[in-house]
This record gives structure tokens, C-alpha cells and sequence, in this order.
């Protein structure tokens, strides 16, 4: 989502085959009025249930930094910046002081996510050379609609990709839960307090953890998730804090945006009316912390009926999340992938 938004950002500002790449990345339909109007509309849905004292909490922070001496047009300014999910451009020396950039940018990453990230620009990324910086950041916390009971948490053995076994705290649930299978994945969905968002854990098969990522989108997603069914599950579940620090650059330039960090080809002429800048880096950090905490809660309800035969209730699935999975947080009101990240 964040990624998503800052790229939109800097989509405002491009021109000729630069916009044409990041659009493609976007699925732009390249009417900036309507496509300004639906990524604003999300942010906006995403809004009313955002502040730290509820039970979602997603604190988003976009910005994007230049060079001083290369001022931003106004009209660049006032796109950038209005409504929900917009950016906050800066100027700063990265030529004279680079480090003085880097925190500069760490501290206002910083004050965005209220103290969550900090470091979001590494040592040594930003240089006299450096141009234009394309920061974003995210931090998401919420409750369980139902908590994992601390007491039942045990120690057991998690094996990384290598093939490296950890121990590591394992939270443990016997519930009703929305569940898929399919011969390559195991999958389940964990509501948070709110019913309007929820996790997703996509448990690979051994030996399936490459065909599950590289088959996995956004329509997929959707396909499955219409396939679950509420099952009784047994789950076992890896108690985990991620603090991941990307740099995305490789990765934008393997999905087509090239341009943008060549030095004389990028075209941002719509941010400043030059074609002096290009894209030095583009960072990503977030913060996720999974534990037993949720929301305790009690119900009573009664039911009337007559006598029938009931069939036998089917047997529990058991998913011992024991091995690298991916971990999403899904809007499920509007169907954004809110955070997603490989355990």
C-alpha cells in the first residue's frame, strides 16, 4: 500500500517514457484526474479507522526530497500534496551535507510513524551525487478478534529457507477460521478486532515455496479467499516482530522502471521543469509485530430447534506454520494488501 502510494507520488511528477513506465507499474489509466480520485478514495476509506488509541492503527508516511536548487513547480506542489495519502516534497543538500540529508529524512520518517521507524536511510546510501530520494515508510498494528492465550505459547523449531532450524515462540489457536488448501499452500485468515481488516497466512508446501510466490497476485488472492471455507483449525503460529529495511531499486528496474534512474534519461520535468533529476534510490521500511494480544470477549446465545441427525462434524485441520510463509494484512473493505511480507 505505502509503496504503492509514494509511487503515485512520483507519478505526478514524470513525464514521456518515465511516466509511461511508472504508470505501467501503477496501472495507471492515465487520466490524473480519475486515478488521483481512486488512490486518494482509498486512503480516505482507510482513514476513519486509523489513531492510536483504536484497534487499527496504520500510519503511512510518503515522501520525496531533492536536491536544493531544484525547485519543485507549484502545480506539482498542490497535486502532490492534496487530500488523503498525499506527499511531502522537500529540498535538501545532499551535494554539501549528505548526512546532514540522511537525518533529516530519518528524523521526519521518524516523526511520521510516532517514534515506530527510525533509520530509514542507511549509512552510506545518500551521496553528493544523490538527486532525488523516494522515501516511504508504514507501521500497522491491531488487535486479534480472538487472542491466543499466552499461557498455551511453546518453543519449537522453525526452519529458514536455508535450511537452518531456530527455535522460536509458537502461539497455538484451536478455532473457526476461513481456511484454504490447494496441492501447493495451506492458508488461513485471522480477523482483527473491527471485522473490516484481517491477516492472511499462506503456508507453502515443502518444496511449493517458489510456484506460491511466483503465481501469487492480486486476482489469485481474491480466488482463493473465495474458496475459503470457515473450518475448525488447529494453529500453530511463530510469535515474530519484523523491522525489514529494502532498498527497492533493483527491484523497480526488473519490473520496467529503468528510466527513471538514468541521469540525463529520467523525465521529471512535471516536478521542476528540468531534466536534471533522476532516481538515486527508493527505500522501504516497516515495522510488524505479531503476538497473542487481541480483544477478550464474551457471548451468549440461545437457539430453539427441533430434534434432526446431524452429520458428523468434519475433522480439525491442523497448519503448523513451521517453515518461511507469507504474511499479509488485507483491507477487507476495500480489498488493499495493507502490508505482505515473506517469514
Amino acid at each position: 500500500y505505502s509503496i504503492h502510494q509514494a509511487l503515485g507520488q512520483l507519478y505526478l511528477g514524470a513525464a514521456g517514457a518515465t511516466r509511461t513506465q511508472i504508470g505501467q507499474l501503477l496501472r495507471a489509466t492515465g487520466d490524473d484526474a480519475a486515478d488521483q480520485a481512486g488512490w486518494r478514495a482509498l486512503a480516505a476509506a482507510l482513514r476513519p479507522r486509523q489513531g492510536l488509541e483504536s484497534a487499527f492503527t496504520l500510519h503511512s508516511a510518503n515522501g520525496i526530497f531533492a536536491q536544493r536548487g531544484h525547485p519543485f513547480r507549484r502545480e506539482y506542489l498542490r497535486a502532490v500534496g492534496a487530500g488523503e495519502g498525499g506527499a511531502e516534497a522537500r529540498e535538501l543538500d545532499y551535494e554539501g551535507q549528505p548526512e546532514a540529508a540522511r537525518v533529516a529524512i530519518n528524523d521526519w520518517v521518524s516523526e511520521q510513524t510516532t517514534g515506530t521507524i527510525t533509520g530509514a536511510v542507511g549509512p552510506d546510501v545518500l551521496t553528493a551525487n544523490t538527486r532525488l530520494v523516494l522515501v516511504n515508510a508504514v507501521y500497522f498494528k491491531a488487535a486479534w478478534l480472538d487472542q491466543f492465550d499466552e499461557q498455551a505459547t511453546t518453543a519449537g523449531t522453525f526452519t529458514l529457507h536455508d535450511g537452518t532450524e531456530v527455535t522460536l515462540p509458537f502461539m497455538h489457536a484451536r478455532s473457526e477460521l476461513e481456511y484454504v488448501e490447494t496441492p501447493e499452500f495451506q492458508a488461513v485468515r485471522l480477523p482483527y478486532v473491527g471485522g473490516q481488516t484481517s491477516a492472511l497466512v499462506i503456508l507453502p508446501r515443502p518444496g511449493a515455496a517458489e510456484t506460491v510466490e511466483s503465481t501469487f497476485s492480486a486476482l489469485s488472492l481474491d480466488e482463493h479467499l473465495g474458496a475459503a471455507r470457515e473450518r475448525r483449525v488447529v494453529l500453530a503460529l511463530p510469535r515474530f516482530a519484523l523491522r525489514p529495511a529494502l532498498s527497492l531499486a533493483e527491484n523497480l528496474r526488473a519490473l520496467g522502471l529503468t528510466d527513471a534512474f538514468v541521469p540525463g534519461g529520467a523525465d521529471f520535468t512535471a516536478l521542476d521543469g528540468t531534466r536534471d533529476l533522476y532516481l538515486t534510490e527508493a527505500l522501504h521500511q516497516a515495522y510488524v509485530k505479531v503476538n497473542e494480544q487481541g480483544t477478550e470477549a464474551a457471548a451468549e446465545t440461545s437457539v430453539s430447534m427441533g430434534t434432526f441427525s446431524l452429520a458428523p462434524p468434519p475433522e480439525p485441520v491442523v497448519m503448523t506454520v513451521d517453515r518461511p510463509f507469507l504474511f499479509l494484512v488485507r483491507d477487507d473493505a476495500t480489498g488493499a494488501l495493507l502490508f505482505m511480507g515473506r517469514i
